[in-house]
């Protein structure tokens, strides 16, 4: 019962994840139905692209060539008992910034949205191109990484992203937000008692 109850204290970050989610399948949704056999859609010249694409891997194609049955176990069984374990944190966790748990909330919904297309489809849509036309920048990038052509990805991609930057940042502030209760709620008062 107390599970129950600190869950619908969290019910924010479990929002966020579910419009992360809601977005993630509706724009692969229209992908596959307006993008799928179609040529590139130019959006900003020299910089972002539409473009269909179906990726077998992790994010950003990593692991696309690994062998089944170790693709399968590690793309489907281990994001199972990611999304439960952040699930269970955004719930537990009392001394957490709210970045580290709106974090959390990003990753759950892309981490669900990528498994649910590996379930259905057997891979995952990604129809978002990033890339550097500028000569100088392009050439820095494929000096330093090989590539001026950023993979391309998916709204759940960009979701687990932000969330993992903003865990990252929280790294590095000082003090954990504790969840605020007002002097007269019945924990607060409970907790007075039980000091004396």
């Amino acid at each position: 019962m107390s599970f129950l109850r600190a869950l619908a204290g969290r019910w924010p970050y479990f929002v966020i994840a579910g419009a992360v989610l809601a977005l993630d399948q509706a724009t692969k949704a229209m992908a596959h139905a307006q993008l799928r056999g179609a040529s590139v859609v130019e959006v900003i010249p020299g910089f972002f692209n539409l473009t269909y694409s179906r990726n077998r891997g992790g994010l950003f194609g990593y692991f696309s060539t690994l062998t089944d049955p170790w693709r399968t176990i590690l793309l489907t069984l281990l994001p199972l008992v990611a999304i439960g374990l952040i699930t269970l944190f955004i719930v537990r966790a009392e001394q957490t910034h709210r970045a580290t748990r709106v974090g959390l909330g990003l990753i759950l919904g892309g981490a669900v949205g990528n498994l649910i297309d590996r379930v259905f489809r057997g891979e995952v849509i990604d129809f978002l191109d990033v890339y550097a036309s500028s000569q100088g920048l392009a050439d820095w990038l494929i000096k330093t990484f090989g590539t001026a052509h950023w993979p391309t990805f998916n709204i759940a991609d960009s979701a687990i992203v932000a969330g993992a930057g903003l865990l990252i940042l929280d790294l590095f502030r000082s003090e954990p937000e504790a969840e605020t209760t007002s002097p007269e709620s019945p924990a607060s008062v409970a907790g007075d008692r039980g000091a004396g």
